[in-house]
């Protein structure tokens, strides 16, 4: 028996009628002569229905050309049931994903540690030999995360500072009780949405950034040559990202929770009435100025957790691109993740602080 095969053997071309040419070709027999020399085009698709209508050996007598020889035996490359399968629930196979999760949790804790050991043990020796002190390295990263985030934390404060003052108006209308709009856009700002608010603009824009760039030096290998220098890593590339994030994050809290106030103010003034100048002259005696000091406090906090967990996550990036992708994004996550846990234990550290009774 021979077999002629002819034409255009692709995927565009065999689709319409693949059940019809299975079917033709599953008579062949192992005695069949293959003749391919008359096939224009054949791509993978091609290459593997005619591998597997050989049962997945080469005939005793085939003819083709040398480059649709390459293809055919790049598809015999592929083993046979190349595609897994979905595993079916095993209690077992539970009990051990939930295991290599704790343990990756564990993994990823003590390196955390050991990075807050070594930023301690890198500030007692700047203590030691303060003209060490990577000052330009320092200023540029405050300029970058500080300075540079001004106008997208301005937009974004003024914006919320409108629509929250904008749906609260709407209720304190309905109980005749239009003043407490400075008590709630004040509390509110100062105190939780301000240093929350930040925090995840930086997190997002600052957090991913630094792992990035901790990342493409880990892929590149130049942190593996300051290592061969002498140079600390930590002291050269996480100290200056901790003080800059701790002194830009109080900074930048304080102008988004002014203009926060602002476009809150104005939105007062449209819906209640409410004088801008009334506004301004309330709000330090409704809402005692202990919140300022935590929600500065709170934005120094929060800017030295993301500094830290960006630079745990960029430095624990493989070198290859998808390493440095999946830490980029756990970096975001985790940062902001921590930065809400730890504005809920400074609520409840500071609930009888700076609250009117």
């Amino acid at each position: 028996m021979r077999l002629e095969l002819a034409g255009d053997w692709s995927l565009n071309s065999l689709g319409r009628d693949i059940d019809q040419i299975r079917r033709t070709l599953a008579q062949a027999s192992p005695s069949t002569e293959w003749n391919l020399s008359a096939v224009a085009r054949l791509d993978s698709f091609g290459a593997i229905l005619i591998w597997r209508a050989w049962g997945e050996c080469w005939p005793a007598n085939v003819s083709l050309q040398p480059e649709h020889r390459r293809i055919i035996e790049r598809a015999a490359a592929i083993p046979a049931g190349a595609l897994p399968k979905t595993a079916a629930f095993s209690p077992r196979a539970a009990v051990a994903s939930l295991g290599d999760a704790l343990l990756g949790f564990v993994d990823h804790a003590l390196h955390f540690v050991a990075l807050l050991g070594q930023l301690f043990l890198d500030c007692i020796h700047l203590l030691r030999h303060p003209r060490q002190f990577p000052l330009a390295e320092v200023s540029a990263s405050v300029y970058k995360v500080g300075v540079k985030a001004m106008p997208v934390a301005a937009m974004v404060g003024f914006l919320i500072g409108v629509v929250l003052s904008y749906l609260s108006s709407l209720q304190l209308k309905t109980f005749g009780a239009d003043i407490f709009i400075i008590n709630i856009l004040g509390l509110g700002i100062i105190r939780e949405l301000g240093p929350v608010l930040v925090s995840v603009l930086v997190a997002g824009r600052s957090g991913s950034a630094m792992t990035a760039q901790l990342g493409v030096m880990r892929v590149t290998e130049e942190i593996d040559a300051l290592a061969a220098l002498g140079v600390s890593r930590s002291q050269r590339l996480v100290l200056p990202k901790v003080f800059a994030l701790m002194l830009a994050m109080p900074l930048l809290v304080l102008w988004t929770s002014a203009v926060a106030l602002l476009g809150g103010a104005l939105s007062a003034w449209v819906e209640l009435g409410i004088a801008p100048s009334f506004f301004l002259e309330t709000l330090p005696r409704v809402v005692p100025i202990a919140n300022l000091y935590i929600g500065l406090l709170k934005g120094m906090a929060f800017g030295l957790l993301i500094a830290l967990v960006a630079c745990h996550f960029g430095l624990r990036v493989q070198p290859n691109t998808e390493s440095l992708s999946a830490s980029t994004t756990a970096s975001v996550v985790s940062a902001i993740t921590i930065v809400i846990l730890a504005d809920a234990a400074f609520a409840i550290a500071t609930r009888t602080v700076g609250v009117v009774a």
